[in-house]
């Protein structure tokens, strides 16, 4: 029987106004998304508004209600101040969010997704490369939850790709071998370098990220290819990544990163 008071980390992924000073809020956590009541926290003598920011990861006590679980205190284990003062950061944030929002059904279980998206707040606080951030999470995510774009076998015949791959097919999920490419006549043409990129994004942990030297021509490839494979999935494309372009469109251009990979492409 469920405990009546119980603690858990967690990330804010979403929160909205409820009632007269209450926050309505959604969480991510080891056991899975669930929306939450914060009482009282819209008042300026609240303890617990500074504690329950979006994208903060905290450790909350709840207690349970009748409808929606309500937030008796929190404490917070990372507050990502740098990702805070940054548009380019926050609105990845925003996305990287609301991904896991569409993707995670309420109460479902993934102590893995919860980890990846701690991970990926943490990397975007302080990454050089934070669209490469996103694409990681993206690949990991879609993984997690049993999207897994085929990236290393034939997403229609299984057979093992080499490097004459060059398209990437949303329907069938994955990259296709020469002999089945022309049996999609919806697949997407991939370069090389986009191949090689998604490859190790889904291998490699986030942190070899700092070590890539990558064109914007294959960042953005490669950015649009999974946008269109999260759209398939998804029937839309998510509401943050009009923003996220917007920003992407305004931000000044980034240095070039002069750190190379060992990753040899």
């Amino acid at each position: 029987m469920r405990e009546r008071v119980y603690r858990t980390e967690a990330v804010i992924i979403r929160r909205s106004d409820f009632g007269e000073a209450d926050r309505m809020l959604t969480l991510i956590t080891p056991g899975g998304k669930r929306r939450v009541i914060a009482k009282g926290a819209r008042k300026t003598t609240s303890r617990l508004a500074g504690h329950i920011e979006l994208f903060t990861h905290a450790t909350l006590l709840l207690a349970v209600g009748r409808t929606l679980d309500i937030v008796t205190q929190s404490a917070i284990m990372h507050s990502f101040d740098t990702l805070r003062a940054d548009l380019g950061r926050i609105s990845a944030a925003y996305y990287a969010s609301e991904l896991i929002d569409r993707l995670l059904e309420e109460e479902d279980e993934n102590r893995p997704a919860f980890e990846l998206l701690v991970g990926t707040l943490a990397a975007l606080d302080s990454s050089r490369n934070v669209d490469l951030v996103l694409r990681a999470y993206e690949l990991r995510l879609l993984g997690f939850l049993g999207y897994r774009p085929q990236l290393y076998h034939c997403a229609n015949c299984q057979e093992t790709l080499a490097e004459d791959t060059n398209r990437f097919s949303v329907a069938a999920g994955g990259a296709l071998c020469p002999r089945c490419a022309p049996l999609d006549r919806g697949a997407i043409t991939m370069s090389l370098s986009a191949f090689k990129l998604l490859r190790f994004l889904q291998a490699q942990p986030l942190e070899a990220i700092e070590r890539l030297t990558i064109s914007p021509a294959t960042r953005t490839e490669a950015e649009q290819l999974l946008r269109g494979y999260i759209r398939r999935i998804l029937e839309r494309d998510l509401k943050s990544v009009a923003f996220l372009d917007e920003v992407g469109r305004t931000a000044p251009e980034t240095p070039a990163i002069t750190a190379h990979s060992s990753h040899k492409e």
